[in-house]
């Protein structure tokens, strides 16, 4: 019985002291804003995405290349990434500047891309 109030006191102090949890965190817990943004024509999305060959293989050949740099976070492993004649689109969140603009040279590397249209959006955590 001892043990039991000592780990009641325990769980209570500790809860005080961390304070509120959120599991949302400081972001809103759904993405209207955005969805809002997509459907109103202004920006690419992945149904943009053209099916010919070329752009294609860039946006394959992009993705690669992003996913092998493990230096990236995953907000930047998992960016939109559309290719339509050549100029690639990037649109997604990312953890900082410097990671905004390595995405933009890594992308500008690849083979056939003319030119990198950086949408990104930096947010911290």
């Amino acid at each position: 019985m001892k043990q039991r109030v000592i780990a009641a006191s325990l769980a209570l102090f500790l809860a005080a002291a961390v304070g509120p949890v959120s599991a949302a965190g400081p972001y809103a817990p759904d993405n209207t804003g955005t969805n809002a943004r997509d459907r109103g024509g202004d920006t690419l999305t992945a149904g943009d995405q053209p099916q010919s060959g070329g752009d294609l293989q860039i946006t394959q050949q992009v993705r690669k290349a992003l996913v092998a740099d493990k230096s990236l976070s995953v907000n930047a492993h998992n960016v939109k990434v559309v290719t339509t004649g050549g100029v690639v689109t990037l649109r997604g969140p990312v953890k900082s500047a410097q990671e905004k603009m390595k995405l933009a040279s890594t992308v500008a590397r690849v083979a056939g891309v003319k030119g990198v249209d950086n949408q990104l959006e930096i947010v911290s955590q």
